[in-house]
């Protein structure tokens, strides 16, 4: 019998990061991967945006496991939302287990999960269906993982993040005789990540990237406060060694930096150079400038937001002053160049400088042109699947892809959702799923939909216009003027004549509305509605929400004058 396979992106592709890729042999599906992406300007107020699980849930009874890669957001941030609906069995390395507890335990849903299991490198899983092993890779956090599908018509590999570093030290090099073996056994598919696939630039190796950080902090006289994403264990590292070899002590600020280097510190993922090189926030006015490094994640480690605080003095713990030195050592998303301009503007506006180590090194811990070349040439494998980046880099992969050799319908740029099947000896895009966005705002999860965004852009470039008419229907009139308030359209003091002119509108269209022998509050509010809507936009071209709100009253004056009674209604 045929080994029925299908591969469905839903994450991870047309966008980076939010990783999720279902593959599914017969009758089983392993999940790899359970990221999250943080927002991009246009999402107004959304904390962070997470795969639509509906395929998932329908087929929820087929899920054998939930399989993750390394311990950053792209990777597992989904995780507490996915295990609060479905109860399946999550694999993962030691230190990215720890990690996913961490997250799962800040969201009620998942708190009392626990179907956790620590793998490694030599773990070789043998599910009905599949066998499911893993391979180590070189990244920016220890113990990241490949992960190996093996069926009967051949191996599905997925990379998850990964760079080739002959530098890397224990914990974060790759195991090449591994890569090799499994490529020998012979690779149907290749899930391999694109993040870098652009960058023609060879990625440097971790030795350089500390000594330009050593080299920042040797000649620097002032505070450093180094920013940095909580997650990412080698450079934290890297600062503690580059900190200590400079005598300088390491105050940590942030929301998860503590949970996340005592978690690595534990399991010795994580090395403290002394005793005595950490000290609490609050201890850092006992030295002087020059003795202390403060590094900050920020919320979810991510750390700009944290910075623009302190720029304004409004930071909980440290706030910058003239002399200070901010080192920005995460590489940020071309989503967020305009807010780190905005945040660089903000921390020079306060006296201190900003310097930023990806103007100075290639620092990505995703791979090279070079190593996406070496990662297929060790695997060989008879399809590809760009995954983890936008279209243009799973473009930009695809033809890196080609000129190995590969023939270009080998090769397949899927959208999320997209069914990738293997049939009769043949890949081919049969059919798809649905996969879209789940938002997040607060505790909300997928309640923000796309009218609920655009009412939000709409309020934050044009405003809001509320119009207030009290009503009595049975003797069909208006029974006071009609109040108008407006919050970011126009400033009503110096727009009299404007206010004027709509509250004469609006006493036109609702006379009329109320005189119809067939009146209807729906229609009476889509009338206001239409007309202002095309007289305010005439006016200022610019279109504001407007909310009418219509209260009836039923004056009746015998009620009025001997029992003081009125019935209102707000429509």
């Amino acid at each position: 019998m045929m080994t029925d396979i299908k591969i469905i992106p839903l994450g991870g592709v047309y966008e980076n990061a939010k990783n999720m890729y279902a593959v599914e042999v017969n009758d089983e599906i392993f999940v790899l991967d359970a990221g999250l992406k943080y927002p991009e300007n246009e999402l107004l107020g959304i904390d962070y945006v997470i795969p639509d699980f509906t395929y998932l849930k329908e087929n929820a009874k087929k899920i054998a496991g939930v399989f993750l890669t390394h311990g950053h957001a792209d990777a597992i941030g989904a995780l507490p939302y996915l295990t609060g609906d479905l109860k399946v069995p999550v694999f993962g390395s030691e230190l990215t287990i720890e990690l996913a507890k961490i997250a799962c335990e800040g969201e009620e849903a998942s708190r009392n999960f626990n179907d956790f299991h620590v793998i490694n490198d030599k773990t070789e899983i043998d599910f009905k269906n599949a066998i499911i092993s893993f391979f180590k890779t070189t990244h920016s956090i220890p113990e990241s993982l490949g992960i190996v599908v093996k069926t009967e018509q051949g191996n599905i590999v997925y990379t998850g993040d990964f760079k080739f570093d002959q530098t890397a030290a224990p914990g974060y090099r790759t195991d090449y005789a591994r890569l090799t073996e499994i490529g020998r056994e012979g690779v149907l598919a290749l899930l391999s990540e694109s993040s870098n696939a652009e960058n023609p630039a060879e990625t440097v190796n971790e030795r350089v990237i500390f000594d330009s950080i050593n080299e920042a902090f040797e000649y620097r006289k002032g505070r450093i406060i180094v920013a940095c994403v909580a997650s990412n264990i080698l450079r934290v590292q890297q600062i503690l060694n580059a900190a200590q070899a400079n005598n300088r002590k390491v105050a940590l600020t942030g929301h998860d930096v503590e949970k996340v280097v005592r978690t690595a510190m534990k399991l010795d993922k994580l090395h403290l150079p002394s005793d005595d090189l950490l000290i609490p926030v609050k201890d850092i006015d006992k030295y002087d400038d020059d003795e202390i490094i403060v590094l900050e994640t920020g919320r979810s480690g991510e750390p700009l937001k944290s910075l623009q605080k302190m720029a304004v003095g409004r930071h909980d713990k440290v706030n910058l002053h003239e002399g200070d030195l901010v080192y920005i050592t995460t590489t940020p998303s071309l989503a967020m160049e305009t807010n780190v301009a905005k945040t660089r503007d903000m921390i020079y506006r306060s006296g201190a400088e900003v310097k930023a180590i990806f103007e100075e090194v290639n620092s990505s811990g995703h791979a090279s042109k070079n190593d996406l070349q070496l990662m297929m040439n060790l695997l060989n494998p008879k399809y590809l699947v760009p995954v983890q980046g936008e279209y243009r880099l799973l473009a930009a992969h695809a033809e890196l892809a080609e000129e190995l050799g590969m023939p270009a319908e080998n090769i397949f740029i899927l959208k999320r959702g997209d069914v990738l099947e293997y049939k009769k000896n043949k890949m081919l895009v049969a059919s798809s799923v649905q996969a879209g966005n789940t938002m997040i705002d607060g505790s909300g999860v997928g309640d923000i939909g796309n009218i609920v965004l655009r009412d939000r852009k709409i309020l934050s470039e044009d405003g809001i216009f509320i119009v207030v008419v009290t009503i009595d229907r049975k003797k069909k009139k208006i029974v006071d003027v009609p109040q108008i308030t407006s919050r970011g359209f126009v400033y009503v003091k110096t727009s009299r004549d404007l206010i004027s002119e709509s509250k004469e509108m609006v006493t036109k269209i609702v006379q009329k509305d109320l005189d119809n022998k067939e009146f209807d509050w729906s229609q009476l509010k889509q009338d206001v509605r239409d007309n202002l809507n095309n007289f305010l936009y005439e006016q200022t071209k610019r279109h504001p929400v407007i909310l009418p709100v219509i209260m009836e009253i039923n004056q009746n004056s015998f009620g009025n004058k001997k029992k003081g009674k009125n019935k209102k209604q707000n429509k």
